[in-house]
């Protein structure tokens, strides 16, 4: 395995839309592997293809460092509720932001291994697979904030 370059807020990539995975293989599950690790080592939740420079519909997303998905091909199929919380990327980094996504949402995709899965999702995990998605479409959260700050926000203890 192996740790990607992060691609930054600016880079063409980032606003490309990118284009479906038409094979999976052993390359594609090393390039998935490669990701997550890159991931994990900038301490992040969620990761998707464009940021290490690849227009394909890819992204990686572990919220709770227990469960990783590999998602390919993904799409939501359903949305429910709204919910308004702090957002950053690894692809801006320091700046936070408040964006608002659906409270729970539906996603089909492929696995790493071509399999067809359904997966709901509410909460931390919903918004960081909306999140992701929105890569794949050549967005940035940055975009789509009610406002941006540099630095988190302080939180009351």
């Amino acid at each position: 395995m192996a740790l990607l370059e992060i691609k930054k807020a600016g880079d063409p990539v980032l606003k490309q839309i990118c284009a479906p995975v038409e094979k999976i293989d052993k390359r594609l599950r090393n390039f998935l592997d490669d990701m997550a690790e890159t991931m994990y080592a900038s301490e992040g939740v969620g990761i998707a293809a464009p940021q290490v420079g690849k227009a394909i519909r890819v992204c990686v997303v572990d919220v709770d460092k227990k469960t990783r998905y590999d998602l390919i091909n993904p799409v939501i199929t359903y949305r429910e509720g709204v919910a308004v919380d702090q957002e950053g990327c690894l692809s801006c980094p320091d700046l936070f932001g408040d964006v608002e996504r659906a409270a729970k949402i539906r996603v089909e995709y492929t696995n790493r291994f071509g399999k067809k899965k359904l997966l709901e999702a509410e909460g931390l995990l919903a918004r960081c697979i909306q999140h992701e998605l929105d890569h794949l479409d050549g967005q940035l959260f940055i975009d789509i904030a009610k406002n941006i700050t540099q630095g988190r926000k302080k939180t009351e203890d």
